[in-house]
């Protein structure tokens, strides 16, 4: 569901694909809503469609460190919204439908005839639900850490475990395990993030939000690390440990600073994805019940290569999700859909996820 990076991974993918991150490019959409997007490589090469989580997580570098060398055209748009799009944190035709709209008309817009789509947590949805509109249009599906909509996720975050929310700090106003709190929680998000200048509840509830996501995202490395180090996998156990090293400095520094007044640009870069994401998640992403498995079904029976890249020990959305929908699509179609579960979390920049899909987009293989 979210997607999360470090600075440090990112400015290393930046660098590995051969160029800075570029400026974003905007494409005026209905209403006059700006869509922002950014391309890299050579437009002769194969296009890929890079789609990022939250919802409301905005394009960051880290997305396309799978593509470390030359050889592809990537297009990495902030969905609507988020990121550079304007109006920042729009809600108004905010949905599923007009997001699969707007990257069909920047796929017009770019002369693109067909692309293949790398997808992670939240983005798994959207491009399931693109692939599904417009499946002559997409040439194979890698999906990340897949995110199912269902309640089991969305409690993880909304109503965590104890142990999640000691490491993250204490807020009263978060939930409690207990029935329902997911409900209750994404109205009380709804209503608190409508302002444009959040009050004093709204920035504890979004910091703590932060928060709970460092956490865990650090739960599924930490048991990846202990995976590797029982296994004798020394070469990973030293980049896992050393992001892990990484990510708890982080969530330190954010718990140290939870009661700091003010509203600051991290605070609003926390309001324009969380407010987005709340009304995503409080509509269920805007699909019906087994609009997904539609999905897949129809793009098993076209042919569509379907990819399921998820991490072992990804305690944010259940390695089960990808098996059962990659056991859904082999059933339709045997041979069309393959399943890769390397040794790490939810993260898309932890070291065995990282070579796992630079495997896959790999041209040469």
């Amino acid at each position: 569901m979210n997607s999360l990076s470090h600075r440090a991974a990112c400015h290393s993918a930046s660098s590995r694909s051969g160029s800075a991150w570029p400026p974003p490019q905007h494409l005026v959409v209905s209403g006059h809503r700006r869509v922002a997007w950014r391309a890299l490589g050579d437009a002769v090469d194969p296009a890929w469609l890079v789609l990022h989580g939250g919802p409301g997580s905005g394009g960051q570098p880290g997305q396309v460190a799978p593509f470390p060398g030359k050889g592809r055209r990537l297009v990495v748009p902030d969905q609507r919204g988020s990121g550079a799009g304007r109006p920042r944190a729009g809600l108004h035709g905010n949905h599923t439908a007009a997001l699969v709209e707007d990257l069909e008309l920047l796929r017009r817009a770019l002369g693109i005839e067909r692309w293949s789509i790398l997808a992670g947590s939240w983005g798994t949805v959207l491009a399931l639900a693109y692939a599904e509109r417009h499946p002559g249009r997409v040439e194979r599906l890698v999906l990340r850490g897949a995110f199912a909509v269902s309640r089991r996720e969305l409690r993880g975050v909304l109503a965590p475990v104890e142990r999640v929310r000691q490491r993250a700090g204490r807020e009263p106003l978060w939930s409690a395990p207990g029935a329902n709190t997911d409900t209750v929680m994404l109205r009380r998000l709804q209503q608190v993030l409508q302002s444009g200048t959040p009050g004093v509840t709204a920035r504890r509830l979004l910091r703590h939000w932060s928060r709970v996501e460092q956490v865990l995202a650090l739960r599924g490395m930490e048991r990846s690390l202990l995976y590797a180090m029982g296994t004798a996998q020394t070469g990973l156990a030293r980049q896992v440990r050393r992001q892990i090293a990484s990510l708890r400095r982080g969530l330190r520094r954010d718990r140290a600073q939870a009661a700091s007044r003010g509203f600051s640009r991290k605070d609003r870069g926390l309001w324009q994805k969380f407010r987005i994401q709340a009304h995503y998640l409080r509509r269920r992403c805007f699909t019906r019940p087994g609009q997904l498995d539609g999905a897949i079904r129809q793009l098993a029976q076209a042919g569509v290569p379907m990819d399921w890249v998820h991490g072992r020990f990804d305690v944010v959305c259940p390695t089960g999700n990808s098996l059962r929908w990659h056991r859904l699509a082999q059933t339709v179609a045997p041979g069309c859909s393959r399943l890769h579960q390397p040794i790490c979390g939810h993260l898309g920049v932890e070291p065995a996820m990282l070579a796992a899909l630079r495997a896959l987009v790999d041209p040469c293989r």
